[in-house]
């Protein structure tokens, strides 16, 4: 054991303890501050931030990383436009060039995508959640070109503390009629008859699972009486502007969907059986679609959502939002390439139900993103505890979900359009 030793304060004598006595005296902790003025205007301090962060000591990593990506973006545009417009010629020609006294054995001969032609239109089922699901995906698409708008433009600053989440939030209710619209559009076009569980599961297919989420972080950081904790009154607004804002442009929204519509036009006819779809080879299988479909778009992105982690959960400021508005603008290229290519390949093999896949397969970029975080919360954050882990992956979750539902979108628009495209210039019955 030690010899005795004493503490003490500015203001207190000194306490001798040692190794076996508990002292307890009671500090203030103070601290000082020397201001220096300078020359810089308040409008550009945040070049100073800038300069100094670590985001202009690794720009040629960035830049890097978006040449590669738009590489990848070429490449994949090359071979949906070549390879697969190479195929389909062929196919086309050959069906249109034929007389029609050969009919009977051109229509023996079908294979692939043009002998599900009476089925590759129909409906798919779910028809609530499926058109809940595009309504919102959409309203997110809207939501991040807003704020990347606003990004480029100068509003969000290191000085404008936030700004950010309050844009979200504002646009998130303004945008509610988006979602309300396009589902209400595509439910009307899916020939729904449940309007009233289509518009309440639209406008809670995010609110629900964010407010559970958002709930139980609140809650522990409630009880641990930490600042990050929102106050009532903060909940309460937020809970005004959903009930009063939200909820009633998605009605708004669904009821000019519904009503400001047509009919889905299909260029092909459906049979009222349909037909049996055929066992696949493993590497055609759903599963392999979705690590195809969601590990391209996510390399895309895979060095910049370092610097967005680093951003959101770090203590770096992000301050390259045109790099990101490029980065973003990739991943959707490269979403919708991917998305046209794996359904082609889907219906070569004779499997109609490329519905949900396009939406599953797109949005698997989502369980990427997720993969990714718990990499860097073991490997590159020091980040420890309950409150911290349960705030990381309980936020993060809710990221990955909106990216399943805004590049799922994505991936339903593009297959829609490149199936209308290539069964409107076939001549079948």
């Amino acid at each position: 054991m030690g010899g005795a030793r004493s503490v003490f304060t500015k203001e207190h004598p000194p306490v001798s303890f040692d190794d076996e006595t508990i002292v307890s005296i009671k500090l203030d902790f103070t601290y000082s501050a020397k201001w220096h003025q300078t020359e810089t205007l308040y409008k550009d301090r945040a070049k100073f931030i800038a300069n100094t962060a670590f985001f202009p000591k690794t720009l040629e990593i960035h830049w890097l990383s978006v040449i590669n990506s738009m590489i990848l973006v070429f490449l994949l545009i090359a071979f949906v436009v070549i390879i697969l417009s190479r195929i389909l010629k062929n196919d086309l020609n050959r069906l249109g060039g034929e007389d029609d006294d050969d009919d009977d054995d051109r229509v023996g001969e079908e294979n692939g995508w043009k002998i599900i032609h009476t089925d590759v239109f129909r409906f798919p089922q779910y028809r609530e959640l499926f058109s809940s699901i595009i309504g919102v995906g959409c309203q997110f698409l809207s939501i991040f070109t807003g704020i990347l708008l606003f990004a480029v433009c100068g509003m969000f600053t290191v000085h404008r503390h936030g700004s950010l989440m309050a844009s979200a939030v504002i646009l998130y209710a303004f945008t509610s009629c988006i979602a309300g619209y396009m589902s209400g559009r595509m439910y009307r076009q899916l020939q729904g008859e449940h309007w009233t569980w289509n518009i309440i599961l639209t406008a809670n297919l995010f609110t629900i699972p964010f407010f559970i989420i958002w709930s139980i972080i609140n809650t522990f950081a409630w009880a641990h009486g930490t600042t990050q904790a929102l106050p009532y009154t903060t909940v309460l607004i937020l809970a005004f502007m959903w009930l009063f804002v939200g909820f009633p442009l998605t009605v708004l929204g669904g009821i000019f969907g519904k009503n400001w519509t047509s009919n889905f036009d299909a260029p092909c006819r459906t049979k009222n059986i349909s037909r049996e779809i055929p066992q696949v080879a493993w590497y055609r299988t759903s599963f392999v679609r979705m690590l195809v479909g969601g590990f391209l778009p996510f390399s895309a992105i895979s060095v910049e959502l370092y610097y967005i982690f680093s951003t959101f959960w770090g203590r770096e400021q992000y301050m390259l939002y045109g790099i990101l508005t490029i980065v973003f603008i990739i991943l959707l290229s490269v979403t919708a390439c991917i998305s046209i290519a794996l359904t082609y390949f889907q219906l070569a093999a004779e499997d109609y139900r490329w519905w949900w896949q396009s939406i599953i397969t797109s949005g698997s970029t989502g369980l990427f993103v997720f993969f990714y975080a718990v990499f860097f919360y073991f490997n590159r954050s020091k980040m420890r505890g309950t409150l911290q882990t349960l705030q990381f992956f309980g936020y993060t979750s809710i990221a990955c979900y909106v990216f399943f539902l805004m590049l799922g979108t994505v991936g339903f628009f593009s297959s829609l359009r490149f199936i209308r495209y290539i069964y409107v210039n076939i001549k079948m019955d």
